[in-house]
């Protein structure tokens, strides 16, 4: 049992491999078909699995199989990279322009130039005077119908390539004339739809030679004569439709034993005055004259009942053998298909144990509001890092486990920390995740770290330095960090269902793999939201300088209160300083670290706020306008600030200037009545102060 659920973990694994091929693929698609802003918007390069996206359909191996361009007047071309996509059997195009109908073969003909080249020429006058775009060939990588076309159906269907064409859709192709015998050829086809044209003539016996086809259908036409007896021999048939047409005659006796068929609409001798029905109980009618359906049904039936009764069998072990072997298991969660809980490992506490030298003072990582995280290496060298929660007995605090699994599991995106897997034992809750490297953004800027993520911290208390010869973040690396850390908020925010807040966004909390690439981490402060449900939260979580002022007031939270902290967080990136240093009072600078940046602003002196540590070795202009994203960020009203997916666009240069040329309108505005207030005040303070000099100056 073992061995054949570690088959089955091996082949999902495998899966998200592949899956990010083909969604690097499906994107570049999406960027050469000049898709609008809103259109597959959901086709986003930073997910994972492609196979959640709309119009793409998967196998159950993750696999591509079909794309269905939608009707959305696309105007450029399809991407060569499509070919990438080595499962895909059907690409399906709804009106797509002209352009990009011409463009399909050419651009598929070097994945498979032996088969597509002879498609080609042999497909000639496949439609008649209806466009291209309606019709749909498939077989393996290829899917097209080279445009224009003109005529009936031909009669070259005798090419040895077309051998390898598993599917024609040609449904509502406004074909005329009769049903080429040729098609008899084609040995591999599985499904042969002309449903809807305006077909003449008979059926042709030569059908009979395709030994792999399970679906025939030619409803809705003008054919006539017998159906031929040679289709009663197909050995995989299992849906024959051919209502809606002139038949006339005997209907096999085979054919009324199939799993689904349907003879209305003819001269058939079937119906109320015959033995048989004309459509089948797969249509609806009650028949029971299947036994194919009762064969596949009670195939399957009595697979799930196995299939289950194996997973109790084999959780009901893992539970009275804890410490034996490796279990992986899946954390339950909403029945949704947008989300896909990953494979998590539950770790037996010993392996922990070993991993970490016995949870060693020396592998202390940090400490934050649940628990202190190790370091620790698996028997197979893997680096780890391990949370040890320590109040999970306390209210709550088994909830606040059970959430972070379930949350974090959701949550599969490149520029978030995935959690591997977890411990759990009578008296432990421990959650793994992979060691980053390069630590925190935090300890990058400024050697240390004051989050629970990375706490990089020395026995005595003292914080840890960088080391000498360790990398200064560099200015191309530190936006590289910004864009990274706001598409991993983004989709926490705008990806997952229900949507995920983290409630503690800081530099300490975004770490960094061996390539410096942003990992947003530590979701032990993240609260999961129904937008059904307020957001009101019992206790306010966060750190000082970051937390969003309305949060801090009134205990709501939101998207945006996240947008307030990570605003804060791009200021750590520019200035490389704290968001709250009393240091500065020693200069007569403010102690926020936003409140000091807005006032250089006002003063045009942020090249003075600069990190030292880059050596000028920056783009002023690139400065500017991250400190004016950040600005945008941390407004005081959370409705003014840009929703993540915003800030990834103004990151990347869209929408910038106009946001803060409005934001610029409003501050002055503000600062304006701030100061014809601060003057009231002071009048009113001067007035009193003269009437008190008056009295005091009377006769006594």
């Amino acid at each position: 049992m073992e061995f054949l659920l570690g088959i089955l973990i091996f082949t999902y694994l495998l899966s998200f491999v592949s899956a990010d091929l083909q969604g690097d693929a499906l994107f570049t698609l999406r960027s050469s078909l000049q898709a609008s802003p809103t259109q597959l918007a959901d086709w986003n390069q930073d997910q994972v699995n492609p196979c959640t996206w709309s119009y793409v359909m998967c196998d159950s191996s993750y696999n591509v199989i079909s794309v269905t361009l939608p009707s959305m007047n696309f105007s450029g071309t399809l991407s060569p990279k499509i070919g990438v996509l080595s499962t895909l059997s059907s690409l399906g195009r709804d009106r797509l322009p002209p352009m990009i109908s011409d463009s399909i073969g050419d651009h598929l003909r070097p994945y498979r130039a032996d088969f597509a080249a002879e498609a080609t020429d042999a497909m000639q006058h496949f439609c008649a005077s209806y466009p291209v775009y309606k019709c749909s060939v498939s077989s393996h990588n290829w899917s097209t119908l080279p445009a224009p076309f003109a005529g009936a159906l031909s009669m070259e269907l005798n090419s040895q390539g077309l051998a390898l064409m598993q599917a024609a859709t040609l449904k509502g192709c406004g074909i005329t004339g009769e049903i080429p015998k040729e098609l008899g050829n084609l040995s591999s086809l599985t499904n042969l739809d002309l449903e809807n044209n305006r077909l003449s003539g008979e059926i042709p016996s030569s059908l009979g030679n395709l030994k792999n086809l399970q679906f025939l259908i030619l409803s809705k036409n003008n054919l006539s004569g017998n159906v031929p007896g040679s289709i009663s021999d197909l050995p995989k048939l299992i849906n024959l439709r051919v209502d809606s047409n002139d038949l006339s005659g005997q209907v096999p006796e085979h054919l009324f034993h199939i799993a689904i068929y349907n003879f209305t609409g003819n001269k058939l001798n079937c119906g109320k005055n015959f033995s048989h029905s004309c459509v089948s109980s797969g249509n609806g009618s009650g028949s029971s004259r299947n036994p194919k359906v009762g064969i596949i049904i009670g195939i399957v039936v009595g697979f799930i009942i196995l299939l289950c009764g194996s997973l109790l069998f084999f959780l009901f072990r893992c539970r009275h053998k804890r410490y034996k072997g490796e279990v992986f298991v899946d954390v339950a969660g909403e029945v949704d298909r947008r989300i896909a809980f990953g494979q998590l490992k539950r770790f037996a506490w010993r392996e922990l144990q070993l991993a970490t030298d016995n949870f060693s003072e020396k592998n202390i990582l940090g400490q934050g509001g649940f628990g202190k995280v190790y370091k620790g290496v698996l028997s197979d060298k893997t680096k780890v890092a391990v949370k040890r929660l320590t109040d999970f007995e306390s209210p709550g605090g088994d909830a606040a486990f059970q959430r972070e699994v379930e949350m974090i599991s959701v949550a599969v995106h490149r520029n978030l920390l995935r959690l591997i897997g977890f411990c759990t034992t009578p008296t432990e809750r421990l959650l793994v995740y992979p060691f980053m490297q390069n630590l925190s953004v935090a300890y990058r800027l400024r050697g240390t770290s004051s989050g629970p993520s990375y706490n990089v911290r020395l026995l005595s208390g003292t914080a840890a330095e960088l080391k000498p010869g360790e990398p200064v973040l560099a200015w191309p690396t530190r936006k590289r960090i910004a864009l990274g850390a706001a598409r991993g908020l983004e989709y926490l925010h705008e990806h997952c269902n229900p949507k995920i807040i983290h409630r503690d966004v800081k530099a300490a909390n975004v770490l960094l793999d061996e390539d410096f690439e942003a990992v947003v981490g530590d979701f032990g402060l993240a609260k999961l939201v129904d937008v059904r449900r307020t957001n009101v939260t019992t206790q306010v979580r966060g750190t000082m300088g970051h937390i969003a002022p309305e949060y801090l007031s009134t205990g709501k939270s939101s998207e945006r209160t996240d947008v307030f902290g990570y605003g804060i967080m791009l200021l750590e990136l520019v200035t490389g300083q704290r968001a709250i240093d009393f240091s500065r009072l020693e200069d007569e600078d403010d102690v926020l670290l936003l409140d000091h940046v807005k006032k250089l602003e006002r003063e045009k002196m942020l090249d003075a706020i600069v990190d030292r540590n880059l050596n000028k070795n920056y783009i002023m202009q690139e400065v500017e306008a991250m400190i004016q994203v950040a600005l945008l960020c941390t407004q005081s009203s959370p409705e003014d600030r840009p929703a993540m997916s915003e800030v990834v666009r103004m990151l990347e240069g869209e929408g910038l200037a106009e946001r803060w040329e409005e934001w610029q309108h409003v501050e002055v505005m503000r600062r304006q009545e701030y100061e014809r207030m601060q003057r009231r005040f002071e009048w009113g303070e001067d007035s009193m102060y003269n009437q008190d000099a008056v009295e005091l100056s009377g006769g006594r």
